[in-house]
């Protein structure tokens, strides 16, 4: 037998035996504890949906509730410039703005991550779906490379031209289970009337998120450093759930300085979570009237 074949059977044969022993669920007996233990490994189910996170403020299932979603995380730091990461100034954002709704009180909020935790894009919408939402805001913090002059926050809503891919997707999704969207039961009804269900919710959806967009500039124009182009459009996975106002917060450049420091600093986040709370306080209330 060849020394290397003696090594391989030294550190394999003991491995061998515990497996069969924990695959046979013996137990290995230890005569000084007079116990009997074996060794059980824990394995999540397939396909287990992410945890979802904590809902804070008043415990009244009626209250709004609204789900801040700090962009990146973990393993993704996001864009970087100046010695900041985009990771990192986004989830003191969402903090500030979190406390700053949790003081003023009335309405519940939930952050899809609280530390440097990484989620999968698609985790993220469907988080303040399963939750319920009534308003789902993803923040991020921009990057112009070497134009570091570029700065100014800017708002983005869903494009009407992701509409349709994203009704048809949502609807086969939920084809299968017993679903309602915004009180219309999906569940029996033929693929046609499913994407044109969702695809019509999606448009209300649109609009109910343009006008919380525009309550944003509108309450931040004093106080809020904005993009020439602050109100934009595009097919951002993030803002695909079809029956949840949503908007994606560029809150600046960090690669410009001016963007950079005020983002980080105290009196900036209070700036923003105060401004971006009357915001969705003007918006839930008129949401309330309608």
């Amino acid at each position: 037998m060849s020394v290397r074949l003696q090594i391989w059977l030294i550190f394999l044969v003991p491995v061998a035996i515990v497996g069969a022993l924990v695959g046979l669920g013996w137990t290995i007996p230890i005569p000084h504890l007079g116990r009997d233990y074996v060794l059980k490994v824990m394995l999540p189910d397939a396909g287990s949906p992410v945890d979802l996170p904590e809902v804070l403020g008043p415990p009244d299932r009626s209250r709004p509730l609204v789900v801040i979603d700090p962009g990146h995380g973990g393993k993704d730091p996001g864009a970087s410039g100046g010695g900041y990461r985009e990771k990192d100034v986004v989830l003191g954002l969402a903090k500030a703005l979190r406390d700053e709704l949790l003081a003023e009180g009335g309405i519940r909020v939930a952050l899809t991550r609280d530390d440097d935790t990484f989620l999968v894009l698609e985790e993220r919408p469907e988080i303040a779906r399963r939750l319920d939402a009534d308003l789902f805001i993803s923040i991020h913090a921009d990057s112009a490379g070497e134009k570091g002059e570029i700065g100014g926050a800017s708002i983005y809503t869903l494009s009407s031209k992701a509409s349709s891919e994203a009704a048809a997707r949502f609807a086969e999704r939920e084809n299968s289970a017993d679903a309602q969207l915004n009180g219309v039961r999906l569940n029996g009804q033929s693929e046609e009337v499913s994407n044109i269900l969702v695809e019509l919710s999606q448009r209300r959806v649109q609009e109910t998120s343009d006008e919380f967009a525009g309550l944003i500039t509108r309450e931040g124009g004093g106080s809020l450093r904005f993009h020439p182009q602050a109100r934009r459009s595009a097919t951002l996975a993030v803002l695909r759930a079809p029956d949840v106002p949503a908007v994606l917060y560029e809150s600046g450049f960090i690669t410009n300085r001016e963007d950079a420091e005020r983002l980080v600093s105290q009196e900036g986040r209070e700036e923003f979570a105060e401004t971006m709370g009357r915001a969705i306080r003007i918006f839930f209330a008129r949401q309330s009237n309608q």
